[in-house]
């Protein structure tokens, strides 16, 4: 390991972040932190025709929410930027004539169209067109045109790429901290296109002069880019520079287990796959899930820590995390998991936070102010939210403390409402009207004596009484609502109901 770490995450301005971007974001923030190193937000915006306004902001404030703070980044300059690649661009042109002049590069002159015909000229014939060594001589490029030629051409202004010369007969031997050796075949390679005639780099080579003048000690990034990892090799030694140590994460797998997860598969699932709302998808953030649940679901997606362990907080995930623990196979999101995080994290949470962000939701559903005192919120939340996945599902278990129901459950009350029931319920009246100390504890032992004196069973009696209250039956224990309304709510809601079913 290099002595000094330092990491990036780069992404491309070009739409959402997908929470597969957000691990291998996360997992960079892991290493350099376990390793006292340097974390680097890099924005890869050299493809111009693919940039989209609005992402670059999402990208930083997607990170932020998640707690994936930058040592350098637009935001937070550091000594080897700029952190835009579309700033960059004179270092580019320098690196490319710097491949050319050393015959590791040439000028490509074929127009698009000409490209597409001998693609489909291959298929007709079951091949795949690859522009590498074996037919790089009989295409328009400078390999085989003399220097005056190759400048008036340049001169014209007339379209050019500039193409890396793929080895002939090599075996590579490359190396991943996560997969091990790895051999290719060097005739299997093509010719990637660098440069374009708009003074813009490809991928590739911004990426390796970028990596290197950055002084990126290891690339930690998704499994796509595996296929690349020769040619990014091949770049390292062209240039003379030493490159950094490389591992490939695995991809984060369709709940099914087959595929790559897509933002489809959450709609069709119904589940977030970016971590902020994107137009008119919704992203984690809004769909209730804590950052810190999403952060522990997201490390346990293809990295394991060798324990039992499952609930780690991000200072946990430092020391924990080691690139040697990640899988070389997909992990398969579980939609049930992630909710299963967000539920222990929103279990931990203090009643003080929990309540800031249930008034809101009381707002929405116009509570009288009366009722939001904050002693008798955060003690309906202690009451419910043991229940609770997403601070959402807050006012579906507790509605019934704040308003009146307005209907009953029908199952229910075909099931608990008798023809005796109201003559019951009338007569249950009588021993609360004169219960002055109406908390829970008081009025549980006088209704329990008052079943015991008439000869009733607590089914005839507490499950219409839920009901009553309720309007379903649901909710935490019945005598603990009656003292949170209150006696002269109690007694209207049961009044109500006689008269109602």
């Amino acid at each position: 390991m290099a002595s000094t770490v330092r990491v990036r995450f780069a992404p491309s301005p070009t739409g959402p972040l997908h929470i597969g971007g957000v691990r291998t974001a996360l997992f960079n923030y892991l290493f350099a932190k376990k390793h006292g190193g340097t974390c680097i937000l890099r924005i890869e915006d050299t493809d111009q025709n693919r940039y989209v306004p609005g992402a670059e902001d999402y990208i930083m404030n997607a990170l932020e929410w998640c707690g994936i703070a930058f040592d350098e980044s637009p935001k937070a300059e550091g000594n080897f930027g700029p952190y835009r690649q579309s700033e960059r661009k004179a270092l580019y042109r320098e690196c490319i004539e710097q491949l050319l002049a050393s015959g590791n590069a040439y000028y490509a002159f074929d127009t698009s169209e000409k490209l597409d015909f001998h693609r489909k000229d291959h298929e007709k014939k079951g091949k795949t067109f690859i522009y590498n060594w074996h037919n790089r001589s009989k295409l328009d490029n400078s390999l085989s045109m003399d220097t005056n030629t190759l400048n008036e051409r340049l001169n014209s202004g007339e379209p050019y790429v500039v193409r890396f010369l793929s080895p002939e007969n090599r075996t590579l031997q490359l190396t991943d901290i996560i997969r091990g050796t790895i051999e290719i075949d060097s005739n299997t390679l093509d010719d990637k296109v660098l440069f374009k005639s708009d003074g813009m780099p490809t991928y590739h080579l911004a990426n390796i002069v970028d990596d290197h003048l950055m002084e990126i000690s290891h690339v930690i990034r998704g499994e796509e880019w595996l296929p690349s990892l020769a040619l990014h090799q091949l770049l390292y030694d062209a240039f003379g520079w030493d490159a950094p140590q490389f591992a490939h994460l695995p991809l984060i797998m369709k709940p099914v287990g087959k595929g790559k997860l897509s933002k489809r598969d959450g709609e069709k699932g119904g589940f977030p796959v970016f971590p902020l709302s994107w137009n008119d998808t919704t992203g984690y953030k809004e769909a209730g899930y804590f950052p810190e649940a999403v952060v522990n679901f997201l490390a346990l997606l293809g990295w394991n820590p060798g324990t039992e362990q499952e609930l780690f907080g991000m200072d946990d995930l430092i020391e924990a995390f080691d690139l040697d623990r990640v899988n070389r196979s997909g992990a398969r999101f579980d939609p049930d998991k992630t909710k299963w995080y967000n539920h222990q994290y929103l279990q931990q949470r203090s009643t003080e936070s929990l309540v800031e962000d249930f008034l809101p939701i009381l707002n929405e559903h116009e509570v009288p102010a009366e009722l939001l005192g904050s002693d008798r919120v955060a003690t309906i939340v202690d009451m419910v939210k043991e229940r609770a996945t997403f601070v959402s599902d807050f006012w579906d278990l507790s509605h019934f403390f704040f308003k009146r129901p307005e209907t009953f459950d029908a199952k229910a009350v075909k099931k608990q409402w008798k023809t005796d029931t109201p003559d019951i319920m009338n007569r249950l009246l009588g021993p609360l009207k004169e219960t002055d100390a109406f908390s829970s504890d008081t009025i549980e032992g006088i209704v329990k004596a008052w079943i015991k004196d008439n000869d009733l069973s607590f089914g005839q009696v507490l499950a219409p009484l839920r009901l009553v209250i309720v309007g379903a039956m649901q909710g935490p224990h019945v005598f603990d609502i009656l003292a949170m309304i209150g006696k002269d709510e109690t007694l209207a809601r049961i009044d109500r109901a006689i008269t109602t079913l």
